[in-house]
């Protein structure tokens, strides 16, 4: 068997706004009736995190649980861990309504952070990045110019964008480019 390879080698840009590869990352689709106790319970017990609210994201340890639609939920965690993880939900939500699936190896996840890292975003995505409108916890999925992108904002400020593996050197090229033009200064 081969060893699993992350799309971009951990490829990394940096300046005054660092664009960088996370690697590889653990990515798992689960969908289901956020309003079945069965579900919540099992999210729970699996993970350590509730439901996130509407375009919201929790952290609980090493899962990172984020809203994507009215029944889908992102859960990222350590790579190696989703394989036994997606066991897991199989086991917990069987005879209830629900999908989990592996996503890992169908993704990329690359992390912005900067002093106008929110101005690297608002180029690229029709998303109000005004300080006051996209806060720390929130999760938008959307489009990065040509491509679909979900991306969320950590505590600390900085960004994570998620896309699939197969566009991630196109993404990875539009964020440092929209990094390496500098600051906008209008939001």
């Amino acid at each position: 068997m081969s060893n699993a390879v992350s799309a971009l080698n951990g490829q990394e840009a940096k300046g005054d706004v660092t664009v960088r590869e996370l690697g590889l990352t653990g990515m798992i689709t689960l969908r289901g009736d956020f309003e079945d106790e069965n579900f919540g319970a099992a999210l729970s017990q699996i993970t350590g995190a509730g439901v996130p609210d509407v375009r919201h994201f929790v952290q609980a340890g090493d899962f990172t649980v984020l809203w994507m639609s009215p029944d889908e939920l992102l859960v990222i965690l350590p790579y190696e861990k989703a394989a036994e993880t997606v066991a897991a939900f199989d086991a917990a939500l069987k005879g209830t309504h629900f999908l989990a699936v592996n996503v890992s190896d169908a993704r990329a996840l690359i992390s912005i952070s900067g002093d106008f890292a929110n101005e690297v975003l608002a180029k690229l995505s029709p998303v109000d990045m005004s300080a006051d409108r996209f806060t720390a916890g929130m999760v938008r999925r959307t489009r990065l110019a040509q491509v679909a992108a979900a991306f969320w904002m950590l505590p600390d400020g900085s960004y994570n964008l998620m896309c699939f593996r197969s566009v991630a050197d196109y993404a990875f090229g539009l964020l440092s480019t929209s990094a390496k033009a500098g600051k906008v200064g209008a939001i």
